[in-house]
């Protein structure tokens, strides 16, 4: 009787255990895998460094969900993030006004239409409505501003934070830097710094995710440093704005 119970308790973890796997499996539309394979060959090539598919799963986004992404720059997230929240899904790909020197912004224009879920945004953050979005995103681009003055920092950490709902949550990835380094010629930024902004906008720190720190990178090069083949070390913040 009591090896009875003891199987029928072990099937019922186990139930339970499978169920909230396939959850976590199922917040991606079941056809994100085939879109990412359906990228070219230049950007798949970066999946290595880059870990898109885990990316968005450490940040937590759902089919359906309304995405911001900050300094989208080249696009390269652009596609997966569209991928993540599926043709329900809206991504509100900030490419910011320096995109318009390229052809009037002609690239991130046909980028966002062959996704058919993407809005290309040529303006600062803080043109986009507040309390809008589910999630935000940004990768490798906190450095430039907070290099350029800490005011510039801050307000870039300040507008992730505004264009949230509450409850909404972030991803704030950069090129680790080292104290006391040049970071500013490093095209890098110390955890520590982005720590401080973070907090000072308001988030909360739901975590600090390992999943892109990389012990062989060498923190006195550039982060453009060819020989690092664009295999940073990199923090990685998932944050959140406070439900009230």
């Amino acid at each position: 009787m009591n090896k009875l119970i003891k199987q029928t308790a072990m099937g019922l973890v186990l139930g339970l255990s499978l169920c909230s796997l396939s959850s976590l499996t199922l917040a991606l539309p079941a056809d994100f895998d085939a879109k990412m394979a359906a990228r070219s060959d230049a950007d798949k090539a970066r999946d290595a460094a880059r870990h898109p598919k885990e990316t968005v799963q450490e940040l937590g986004i759902k089919e359906g969900s309304t995405v911001v992404e900050v300094a989208a720059v080249g696009g390269w997230f652009t596609p997966v993030l569209s991928a993540a929240v599926g043709p329900k899904g809206k991504v509100i790909a900030q490419f910011g006004p320096f995109a318009l020197r390229q052809n009037n912004g002609q690239p991130s224009k046909d980028l966002a239409a062959a996704l058919g879920n993407v809005t290309p945004v040529f303006e600062g953050v803080d043109t986009i409505a507040p309390n809008s979005a589910d999630f935000a995103f940004t990768a490798q681009n906190l450095h430039d501003q907070a290099n350029n003055s800490e005011a510039a920092g801050q307000k870039f950490i300040t507008d992730i934070f505004n264009v949230l709902k509450p409850g909404g949550m972030a991803a704030i990835i950069d090129h680790a830097g080292s104290e006391g380094a040049d970071n500013k010629t490093l095209h890098r930024v110390t955890a520590a710094t982005t720590k401080a902004f973070i907090q000072k906008a308001g988030f909360e720190i739901v975590k600090e995710s390992k999943l892109l720190f990389n012990p062989a990178d060498d923190h006195s090069k550039s982060s453009h440093d060819p020989s690092l083949g664009r295999a940073t070390d990199q923090f990685f913040f998932v944050v959140r704005k406070p439900a009230k």
